[in-house]
């Protein structure tokens, strides 16, 4: 009924709002892209030219007028998603979402992201250039939210704006770091299968199992205890309204490989889809400052960005920053745990969670020396079995905010180094290239050791002391490349070698895509620019040819139909690319969840299954169990006989085959991805029917699939309908034989301002893989650009 109360009231809303636009509403609500603008924030003249994409190129006489400009314009296109980014690491999105965003509200407001922001703003040095350039943002901001046209989700959602501050920006980070993460989508869940299971199935998975290993023996009660921490960590995430971080590709190419001699770099981080997206882009000229780059909302420094001397982008690291640990309780007060001989109390401290059109809920936070109990508000969760989360971003004092100032002032590949030297999480590869003809990247982030017994990929013993970190490394032996004599460095989130004698743990992603891009760049010595929009669209996959390969080789000489044996044909055929006219594949993308259902989920079951098709793991288990023709998972557990390897890949094809047909017809030439491979960028309120058209971009067909270089993602399941959920939250060339032409592109627009022309603008040019320019020349900005100006007020 509530529901039902809520849509009636929006459709009066947008009544309400289509009528008042003929009356200037929606006049009112578009972004100010010319005129003039007096701020008290503001002490010189400043200038914002909008070029025909409504990005802001902004000029004047000081870094701190630029950047108080920045924020105003910024906040105009994204105060929104700067609101909802700023409520989800404190637990407050269900001051203004209610009920259904609860227990994530609960389950950030466990991590202690909010008290690990606050400790690194009383370190900050109030009177640094970091502190007062963010500040300066924020003013923008600020400036914007109290003159400004206030948003019109804020209207229908009845939000009042309160004035951001400093610890927003790092609470925004800090959620940035924890959707980087996989293991808490990955260790309880293998935990769980571990005592469900045993060894030898755990074994037969490419997760890195010591022989020497030691796993802590638990009770039934206790196991069922990491499997409702799985799905309450999933649920939490789930509901949270703002995309995840998930991957990214990087490469740059050494003057000795380009035709012109001069540096190349390629950059699209793959982040969940939204509207709007992530990345706003902004280039700021002053008097000794340059900058072209793109920035997160509610953040004053780029985490991509270039000038005429340097340029930079990111990719996911994917090191193992979280680790679980199961607390022993004392066995007659529940409220200490042990750690080694001694028992300790609890660090607890009690929390609101305000619920619109609800009762706030209270909770209690529980803290141990390895940091938040994150079972301690699941009702159904026993309390004998405390599970807490040791995480690097809230152990240690954060200076990223810091880190991202240094990276963006850097002027050389060591300035740029010393910056990225002080990120300790989260897990970033930081990609660089210069004029000068300098390439290199570096992992950064706080990198540990455990001993040997100690696998992190599990729940490990909190009682003991026997599963702590014993060694913090030293940044400098981070894994790294500088300058290589190969003559290009590239990180598509795939495990890195050692400089330090050592593998570093982490939820690495397979080699599909790495293998892929040093495919393409080894033989090739005379790279452009060109080539290179070509291959940061590329679509092939290099190893799903090898899967398919084992799918033939098990079943070629088995007992198939006409229709079977037509689609294997067209499977015989395949090169591995994904257009949206492409046939194979679909009846790959339908085989590959019947190959994992029938291989996992008997022994699984559909809960773990589930969960298990959300991780990393999933992708790089495809092709390691494919090529083990004994492995244990072949078997059905559930029938009386042993499947083989040929028994399941027989039985997957023949049941893709028939759903194939049941879904398409028998004509298989209709049976075309694009139609099942779609993406709609949906908007936090966009999800009611009749806010869909008004706020949600898309559906388009795409081409592209999971783990090629033009990366989409998209759920397993047996629906046969590949929803894209994320992919390329932007495309970056720099080419530095001609930097005042280097190309990119966003997947809609700008502007998340439904009543703004820039709201959508690029996603047709997106989605057909094209560019548009990143303009830096100023004759050619003004030349297609309006103009606003900021003026100081007058007293």
């Amino acid at each position: 009924m509530k529901l039902l109360k809520r849509i009636l009231l929006l459709l009066l809303v947008i009544a309400v709002a289509m009528y008042l636009s003929k009356l200037g509403y929606e006049t009112y609500q578009k972004p100010v892209l010319e005129g003039t603008i007096e701020s008290s924030e503001i002490n010189s003249e400043t200038t914002v030219y909008f070029d025909e994409y409504g990005i802001p190129h902004i000029y004047g006489s000081n870094e701190l007028d630029a950047l108080t400009a920045l924020g105003y314009v910024h906040a105009q296109d994204r105060l929104w998603q700067m609101e909802l980014l700023r409520r989800i690491a404190p637990g407050r999105l269900s001051e203004i979402l209610g009920e259904p965003t609860v227990e994530t509200d609960t389950f950030f407001a466990n991590l202690g992201i909010d008290e690990a922001s606050e400790k690194a703003i009383q370190a900050l040095d109030k009177n640094g250039e970091a502190y007062l350039k963010a500040q300066a943002y924020l003013n923008g901001v600020n400036d914007f939210l109290k003159n400004g046209a206030t948003p019109i989700e804020f209207t229908l959602l009845g939000v009042e704006p309160e004035p951001f501050t400093i610890k927003d920006s790092y609470n925004i980070l800090g959620y940035m770091a924890f959707s980087f993460a996989m293991a808490h989508k990955t260790d309880p869940l293998l935990t769980a299968l571990h005592q469900k299971l045993g060894m030898e199935y755990m074994s037969d998975l490419p997760i890195d199992i010591n022989p020497e290993t030691t796993l802590i023996k638990t009770t039934k009660k206790e196991s069922e205890t990491y499997a409702k921490t799985v799905a309450s960590i999933h649920n939490a995430l789930n509901n949270s309204p703002m995309p995840p971080f998930i991957g990214s590709n990087s490469w740059v190419i050494g003057p000795e490989k380009t035709a012109s001699g001069k540096v190349i770099l390629a950059n699209d981080p793959h982040i969940g889809f939204a509207q709007p997206a992530v990345w706003y882009e902004a280039h700021i000229e002053v008097p000794n400052y340059s900058m072209y780059g793109y920035y997160m909302a509610g953040i004053p420094f780029p985490l991509l960005g270039h000038n005429k001397n340097l340029a930079y982008g990111i990719t996911m690291f994917e090191n193992d920053d979280i680790d679980f640990y199961r607390e022993e309780l004392h066995p007659s007060d529940s409220t200490k745990y042990r750690f080694k001989e001694e028992y300790f109390d609890f660090d607890t401290s009690e929390k609101t969670i305000k619920v619109k059109d609800a009762d706030p809920i209270q909770i209690t936070v529980r803290k141990t020396n390895h940091g938040p109990v994150i079972n301690s508000n699941v009702e159904t969760i026993s309390e004998e079995s405390p599970i807490s989360m040791s995480w690097v971003f809230t152990k240690y004092e954060s200076h990223v905010l810091e880190a991202l100032h240094q990276i963006s002032i850097a002027t050389n590949k060591e300035e740029f180094k010393k910056g990225v030297s002080l990120i300790h999480a989260p897990g970033l590869n930081m990609m660089y290239g210069d004029a000068t003809g300098n390439i290199g990247w570096w992992a950064a982030g706080k990198l540990y050791t455990f001993n040997e017994h100690v696998n992190p990929k599990f729940i490990l013993d909190g009682a003991s002391g026997n599963d702590e970190p014993i060694e913090v490394l030293d940044f400098g032996q981070n894994p790294t490349a500088q300058n290589p004599p190969w003559h290009y460095v590239y990180s598509a989130n795939n495990q890195p070698d050692s400089i330090a004698g050592m593998l570093y743990p982490g939820y690495y992603l397979p080699e599909d895509r790495a293998k892929r891009i040093v495919e393409l760049l080894d033989p090739k010595n005379n790279w452009t620019k060109e080539d290179v929009q070509l291959m940061i669209n590329d679509h092939v996959s290099a190893v799903a040819p090898n899967n398919v390969a084992q799918i033939i080789a098990s079943i070629e000489q088995k007992d198939l139909n006409s229709k079977e044996k037509e689609a294997l044909e067209i499977l015989k055929s395949w090169d591995g690319s994904n257009a949206e006219d492409n046939i194979a594949s679909t009846i790959y993308s339908k085989w590959l969840y019947q190959y994992l259902e029938l291989t996992f989920q008997d022994e699984m079951g559909e809960e773990y299954f589930q969960q298990f098709l959300k991780t990393h793991l999933v992708k790089r288990t495809v092709a390691h169990v494919l090529k083990n023709d004994t492995s244990i998972w072949w078997d059905n557990s559930k029938t009386e006989i042993v499947e083989t390897k040929d028994d399941i890949l027989l039985l997957s094809f023949k049941k893709s085959v028939h759903l194939l047909l049941n879904q398409f017809g028998e004509n298989q030439s209709t049976w075309m991805w694009g139609k099942v491979h779609t993406l709609e960028h949906q908007h936090p309120i966009g999800s009611q029917a009749v806010l869909q058209s008004i706020f949600n971009v898309g559906p388009f067909p795409m081409k592209g699939a999971k783990e090629v270089i033009d990366n989409r993602g998209y759920d397993y399941s047996n629906t046969g309908l590949y929803q894209i959920k994320s992919g390329p939250s932007t495309r970056r060339v720099i080419d530095f034989s001609d930097i005042e032409n280097s190309v990119s592109i966003l997947p809609t627009g700008q502007s998340g301002n439904p009543f703004s022309p820039h709201y959508q603008d690029q996603a047709a040019m997106f989605n057909a893989g094209q560019f548009r320019k990143m303009k830096m020349n100023k004759k050619e900005i003004l030349d297609n650009s309006t103009k606003l100006i900021f003026l100081p007020t007058n007293e």
